[in-house]
């Protein structure tokens, strides 16, 4: 006689669930502040992956550079193209001589390359705590009538099922506990676009890509309810990227770069770091109640109707 098979084990809580919360104390005869994130370096002793972070210019890269600077433990940066990698990482090392950094090739898009990683970084260091899913293409495209069906599944496949694979491997990494991590939680922060938040911000398939991303964050971080896994989407907006740059060089040739990014209420673009500062508060334990967001950092362009200025009353 079989016994009948075991139901598997209720996942374990958050912190924030388990244990009840202290008593911050007073002060005179008012309480203290309570807080959840702790007072220092921002993420200290955490461990990091950012895909996307080969780019000179990249979001990633200046992503990698405010964890290092902010306490973490080891970062992972990982792209398909690794022709600056090695480069990243010893100007890391040279800065930040304390962070361990690792370099991937990989295919963000691949579920064997991502699971790789973060089976990497648990074998390592017991714990992952930030993937930063930043990797996406922009393919030519034009307007829906010239588009092509294959490029517009190459930008769901790269810049959609890459945010899927971070969230369902990220997440079973950040659930890992150890003797340095005792209860589970971390953060999953994926690159949107305000052109996922937006039509008329960038062609189909891009826009239609990056909604998914939100749309992913957004039922991911329920699916992940009582983790301590969070799940938030970045909406840059016109940023100086390797991917923009041809954009900004022909722009300064004319002396037209004043025009960049005139439709928002900032009228101007914007560097790589205003992302990355975003990215680092969402991977931290400062944003320990923001889950499900889509945060646009497009110098307000999503906040209204597109218009031309000078032509409003």
């Amino acid at each position: 006689m079989t016994s009948a098979p075991k139901a598997p084990a209720p996942p374990q809580l958050s912190e924030q669930l388990s244990v009840p919360r202290p008593s911050p104390g007073t002060f005179e005869d008012i309480p203290r502040v309570a807080t959840i994130a702790q007072p220092g370096p921002r993420v200290k002793d955490k461990v990091v992956i950012i895909t996307g972070a080969n780019s000179p210019l990249g979001i990633g890269r200046a992503s990698a550079h405010l964890f290092a600077s902010s306490g973490a433990r080891a970062i992972y940066i990982c792209d398909f193209s690794a022709t600056h990698l090695e480069t990243h990482k010893r100007e890391l090392k040279s800065l930040y001589p304390t962070v361990e950094v690792h370099t991937k090739q990989l295919d963000a898009a691949s579920e064997s390359d991502i699971a790789a990683v973060v089976d990497d970084a648990l074998a390592k260091y017991g714990r992952l705590d930030v993937f930063f899913a930043n990797a996406g293409v922009a393919l030519p495209s034009g307007r829906i009538g010239e588009a092509s069906g294959e490029n517009f599944m190459e930008c769901m496949r790269v810049n959609a099922l890459s945010v899927f694979l971070a969230a369902k491997h990220g997440s079973r990494g950040m659930r890992q506990t150890s003797k340095d991590k005792k209860y589970p939680g971390g953060s999953i922060v994926a690159t949107a676009s305000t052109a996922g938040l937006r039509s008329n911000a960038g062609p189909t398939d891009y826009s239609a890509s990056k909604a998914a991303v939100v749309s992913v964050m957004q039922t991911a971080c329920y699916q992940l309810a009582g983790t301590g896994v969070r799940c938030n989407a970045i909406c840059p907006g016109i940023i100086e990227t390797c991917m923009t740059s041809p954009m900004y060089e022909m722009a300064r040739a004319r002396g037209t770069e004043r025009k960049i990014g005139q439709l928002n209420p900032l009228q101007r673009g914007a560097v790589a770091d205003e992302v990355a500062r975003v990215a680092l508060f969402l991977g931290s334990d400062e944003s320990s109640y923001v889950n499900g967001q889509a945060w646009a950092v497009d110098g307000g362009l999503s906040a209204g109707h597109p218009f031309v200025p000078g032509k409003m009353a």
